[in-house]
């Protein structure tokens, strides 16, 4: 019990921090809430997590007022909504969040009534995967580990901003044609780097289940998907012993932190079944501060690719994205 309290506060403290220090740097991406008499006259858009911010700042880029609740490093898992989401959901004009439980609290707070404008399940436009969580079947939340899962979260988000905005269609749809082309760009270009890892060590342990979508699409074995860690819960001594045995009979070169979740419990482990914890963590739930080279959707699957491809033997190209008007 004292193991797990520790881990509890531990987990608490660095979170806090991180949404106290990566929000500064975030703030000047989505802006804050409080308009002025110039920005009142543009749409209040809210988003609850910071991939669907980065996508629809592509897309609407300065046509709206976007505020993104969660910052760089938060979990949307246990995040606790405070007053200022409350305000901003009430008077959005469009609330934009993930959906298949990833954000419950916030998920409640915007299917508690007490909102003016329409809200988007963005995530729930991919049909889901499924996790087995305390007994239950549920919806794997994670959908944008597959790029191509992307594509139409792209295309929704577009089409609620045009019903938004009619009159800035034309300019949504031009970049919606762009980001999706960059995408199909990136998701050819991911492939190509996880096929040069040898077959037999393409297999991924993380800390919690977020990499579903990603090992299924690009052809890499979830190891962890049967010893992950909830970022919800703390391990016993019983779950780290079962994680070590695992993880030696999988036989992987490497093991991998993610940037929400402490990375003690995971290095404890590494050094116990004598295997490599990679230095980059992943990106599992946030992209990355501004400057980390992780700071939009893109870069953040650029990230992870070369980190996972890196550490599991394989070796990676660099990625440029297609000229303009090509394939």
């Amino acid at each position: 019990m004292g193991d797990r309290l520790h881990w509890k506060r531990v987990s608490i403290r660095r979170r806090r921090f991180l949404q106290f220090a990566l929000g500064l740097g975030f703030a000047a991406f989505t802006g804050c809430f409080a308009p002025n008499s110039r920005d009142e006259a543009r749409p209040l858009v809210v988003s609850t997590n910071t991939i669907l911010t980065d996508l629809t700042q592509r897309l609407a880029q300065d046509t709206i007022r976007l505020v993104s609740i969660l910052k760089p490093g938060d979990d949307p898992h246990v995040y606790e909504p405070v007053p200022r989401d409350t305000q901003a959901i009430e008077q959005a004009d469009l609330i934009l969040y993930n959906g298949y439980n990833l954000e419950p609290a916030l998920i409640r707070l915007i299917q508690s009534g007490s909102t003016r404008g329409r809200s988007l399940a963005v995530g729930e436009v991919v049909p889901p995967l499924q996790l087995a969580e305390k007994g239950h079947r549920l919806p794997d939340p994670h959908v944008w580990g597959n790029v191509q899962n992307v594509i139409p979260m792209v295309r929704a988000i577009a089409q609620a901003l045009i019903t938004l905005l009619p009159a800035a269609q034309a300019r949504f749809e031009t970049q919606a044609t762009t980001l999706i082309q960059e995408l199909e760009h990136l998701d050819q270009w991911i492939r190509a780097q996880i096929q040069t890892i040898p077959p037999h060590q393409r297999k991924l342990v993380t800390t919690h289940d977020a990499f579903q979508y990603y090992g299924q699409a690009y052809g890499l074995e979830l190891a962890g998907t049967l010893i992950g860690i909830s970022t919800e819960e703390q391990p016993s001594a019983q779950t780290v012993k079962r994680l070590v045995t695992a993880i030696k009979q999988a036989g992987v070169p490497a093991i991998f932190a993610e940037t929400t979740i402490n990375p003690a419990l995971l290095r404890t482990v590494a050094e116990e079944a004598g295997v490599q914890l990679a230095p980059q963590e992943l990106y599992s739930d946030s992209i990355g501060a501004a400057g980390s080279g992780a700071d939009s959707y893109i870069t953040m699957m650029m990230a992870n690719t070369t980190a996972i491809a890196t550490a599991l033997g394989g070796t990676v190209k660099p990625f440029s994205l297609p000229q303009q008007g090509q394939g």
